[in-house]
């Protein structure tokens, strides 16, 4: 599926994400760690709850802009709010974010970790994309390996579905930016 497979399910799969949502125990977000939250699209009445009651200071958007454009937050709702919004678009269904904004990402909830503030992490549903970057966090910040990382999630965020291209890019993070393992747990 390319980019152009991805625009056209990306209605039908909002959809059926808000069904989910309103009809079964899906949560639209979850709180991985005392840092991140990870969801799906947030709608504005979302942000001004995110921001009121979990102290989001800080989102990460891993759509693409086309699925930004209805509904979203945008950039200046988000500041208006108090909230620091970084982009790093990535397509849906079938990749991973790069390793360079990978890297960013991290850095950047690393940075609100250290203001004891927490970060939104974000694409459509909450299941891939940003859940690739939060499996990265959990790696940095608590020194876990891959399959540590994405357990947690799992076990936060059940419906979590990374495939074989967003494990690969854990995987490489992983190899190329962590020296220690297991060394204990924050959690």
């Amino acid at each position: 599926m390319s980019n152009v497979g991805a625009r056209l399910a990306f209605y039908p799969t909002l959809l059926y994400n808000l069904a989910l949502e309103k009809f079964t125990s899906r949560n639209w977000y979850d709180r991985i760690d005392p840092t991140i939250i990870v969801g799906a699209l947030p709608f504005p009445t979302v942000s001004r709850e995110l921001t009121a009651t979990e102290n989001v200071r800080g989102v990460i958007s891993l759509n693409e802009e086309y699925e930004l454009k209805r509904w979203a937050t945008t950039p200046e709702q988000w500041k208006d709010l108090g909230v620091r919004p970084l982009y790093l678009p990535t397509v849906d269904l079938v990749a991973a974010p790069t390793q360079a904004d990978l890297r960013k990402g991290v850095d950047f909830i690393m940075e609100h970790s250290n203001k004891q503030e927490s970060v939104y992490v974000h694409c459509k549903a909450g299941r891939t994309r940003s859940a690739t970057l939060a499996a990265c966090y959990l790696i940095q910040n608590y020194r876990w390996n891959p399959n540590k990382a994405i357990e947690l999630l799992k076990r936060k965020r059940p419906h979590v579905w990374l495939r074989q291209e967003q494990l690969n890019a854990v995987r490489v993070f992983y190899d190329e930016n962590v020296e220690l393992l297991d060394v204990g747990s924050k959690i």
